[in-house]
């Protein structure tokens, strides 16, 4: 079993009850597609402007969390035809985030989670 943790943004916590992200999981798909059994242990919110994610992500560790994932709204907008990879996402420090978080932890940090964008190729830092 692979545990997963999620951070999320606080620009859509109170919008967003993460199912695209969660959902995909069961299936082993998405970003999850390369895990053999994927299980969600915890989620965390980040706070703008991303001053408090390695302490979240070190928590996470310490609670035996395996591989961080990052929504694909951070990175992607929401289009009529679905998500596209386009600029937009509520995140533009999301590269350097996704770095400081593996330096801190050594874990795989993972950009996406479901509803990826069409040919989108999951960025992992590790």
């Amino acid at each position: 079993m692979e545990k997963i943790g999620i951070i999320r943004c606080e620009k859509n916590e109170t919008t967003c009850p993460l199912v695209g992200c969660i959902k995909p999981m069961a299936g082993k798909a998405q970003a999850y597609k390369d895990y053999e059994d994927p299980q969600l242990m915890g989620v965390f919110t980040c706070r703008c402007p991303g001053d408090n994610v390695v302490e979240l992500a070190g928590i996470m560790k310490k609670k035996g969390i395996e591989f961080i994932h990052f929504p694909t709204c951070l990175f992607s907008t929401k289009t009529e035809d679905g998500w596209a990879s386009e600029p937009g996402g509520f995140c533009g420090k999301l590269p350097e985030l996704m770095k400081a978080v593996h330096e801190a932890t050594g874990l795989p940090v993972v950009a996406g989670t479901g509803h990826l964008p069409k040919g989108h190729i999951v960025e992992v830092v590790k």
